[in-house]
């Protein structure tokens, strides 16, 4: 066991030593915390968006779905994850990244004005909120389970760790862990697979392997269920506000593009083992005398059944993994609430600030120069934002759930707004947008409060009890919500087009500075 705690504060210290040593490049410029100075070359912008998609939650909660559920349960998961990227490099990489946004907020800004620009970040801050809880969830139970402290304080642990190099460092300090986060991932990831194969050959029990198409189609099998989770990550973490503030990162609109290619097909490989191995799972756990019920699946197989040494290595991309996505879904959040709610628009740096960052020197004290408010107010409102997270993560122990309530919740409402914005820009009207994310997320919610189980976890956040809606029904809300969404929207945007104009995104307004 020492071999492994070892293993764990040893990544734990790396990540640290990375995030705060890269923090120098912030430099006092809220442009350079929040999107990294918009210079991320190939191989930062490709790691960086792997790992957003490759947490905690989409690794250990991967694990627990299909061996609770069977291969596609979990599988869904890195699938959904990797569609994401995909059509992302196909539709939105490019234009989205010629905008010159700071936040995805400031895109509904420009299209459709102030009002819708709070309401989609009021969305995107709940719906990271859980995303946050997730990964600090999968922390919580690694730290109980390999370090001997409780869950409550693993959660707090990583929380607080996340928080000191994220507040230091920004994007800047996520990207280049993000690096570490992606080999580590990587090498235990394809080291499991081939060590579980060697030693104990792969099991697949009778109706859980892939080939079982069942549970694609057949509702008793959880065919809406996990349909509703590709559905969700594919199109849900489209509008994911770290995800979009990795692809503005980027050097270069092309740049931007192969790295949604690059980090689809790394999903997929690192991925798609973790459900594999989750299959022999219970059959080498029975083999071995270990009872294998509940969560974390994971980890109770990395305990029992490996050499130390491997489970220090994948419990090491697991925590790199958690910190990779709690660090960004922070730093978005807190832009996204300073920025887009508290409108803090304009960076406007004093000549002497200009002077030092010119020379490679870092801002004075550590939130910066009092005139780049945008900097000091991005940085404090981390901290409630963890707190939220922390409080979430608590209350609704369940990764691979929270993950997917998260997309669900952004593609109920402002996934519509952004693809018509987009690709139906003249139809796409102020009064379409805001309605169709108001109903969107309404539906979701209401849904959300009057079915028992969400993605097959009990719902002990928020259930009114009720004879209409059972457990049966789970996973169609995914797909009703956002149903809901693109009908309002279409409807809203004929009903409305002689009375309200769409605002133009002309290339002159797309290259204009995201401080307007």
């Amino acid at each position: 066991m020492s071999v492994i705690v070892y293993g764990l504060a040893a990544i734990i210290a790396l990540m640290m030593a990375i995030g705060l040593y890269v923090s120098r490049k912030v430099k006092g410029d809220s442009i350079n915390y929040i999107v990294a100075g918009r210079g991320l070359i190939l191989p930062l912008a490709a790691a960086t968006l792997m790992a957003q998609s490759l947490d905690s939650n989409a690794t250990l909660g991967n694990t627990d779905l299909v061996a609770a559920a069977g291969f596609w349960a979990g599988a869904a998961l890195p699938v959904g994850l990797a569609l994401c990227l995909t059509l992302t490099g196909l539709f939105f990489a490019k234009p989205m990244n010629r905008m010159n946004l700071t936040t995805l907020p400031d895109f509904f800004r420009r299209k459709y004005g102030r009002v819708a620009e709070i309401v989609a970040s009021l969305i995107m801050s709940v719906a990271y909120a859980f995303l946050l809880a997730g990964n600090l969830v999968a922390g919580g139970y690694l730290f109980q389970i390999f370090v001997g402290t409780s869950f409550q304080l693993g959660v707090f642990i990583i929380a607080g760790l996340v928080l000191a190099y994220t507040v230091a460092g920004g994007l800047f300090a996520v990207a280049y862990t993000d690096v570490l986060q992606a080999l580590v991932a990587f090498v235990g990831s394809v080291a499991l697979i081939l060590f579980v194969t060697t030693q104990y050959g792969l099991t697949i029990p009778s109706g859980m392997g892939p080939t079982n198409l069942g549970q694609l189609t057949d509702p008793s099998q959880g065919a809406f269920i996990n349909l509703a989770t590709i559905v969700a990550l594919g199109l849900g973490d489209i509008v994911a506000i770290d995800f979009m503030e990795r692809v503005f990162a980027a050097d270069s609109p092309e740049t931007a593009q192969k790295a949604c290619f690059v980090g689809a097909a790394g999903t997929l490989i690192i991925g798609i083992p973790f459900s594999v191995v989750a299959l022999s799972a219970g059959p080498i756990l029975t083999s071995l005398g270990v009872a294998s019920g509940g969560q974390a699946v994971l980890y109770t197989l990395l305990q029992s059944a490996v050499p130390p040494w491997l489970a220090a290595l994948v419990l090491a991309g697991i925590v790199a993994a958690s910190f990779s996505t709690s660090d960004g879904a922070i730093l978005g959040t807190s832009a996204v609430i300073a920025r887009n709610i508290g409108d803090i628009r304009v960076n406007e740096k004093s000549s002497q600030n200009k002077a030092v960052a010119a020379d490679g020197g870092t801002e004075e004290g550590f939130f910066g120069t009092e005139s780049d408010k945008l900097l000091t107010v991005t940085r404090l409102m981390s901290i409630p934002i963890t707190l939220l997270g922390i409080f979430f993560a608590i209350r609704v122990s369940a990764t691979g759930m929270l993950l997917v309530l998260a997309f669900d919740i952004m593609l109920a409402g402002a996934f519509v707004p952004l693809l018509f914005g987009l690709y139906w820009s003249e139809m796409a009207n102020t009064p379409a947008a805001l309605a169709s994310m108001l109903a969107g997320s309404g539906t979701r919610l209401l849904l959300f409060v009057l079915v028992p189980t969400t993605y097959a976890y009990e719902n002990t956040l928020l259930y009114i009890p009720n004879d209409i809606f059972t457990s049966a029904f789970d996973g169609l809300p995914t797909f009703i919500a956002a149903g809901v969404s693109l009908v309002v929207f279409v409807g809203v945007a004929y009903a409305t087009r002689n009375t309200h104009d769409a605002r133009s995104l002309s290339i002159e307004e797309q290259a204009q500075s995201a401080d307007d």
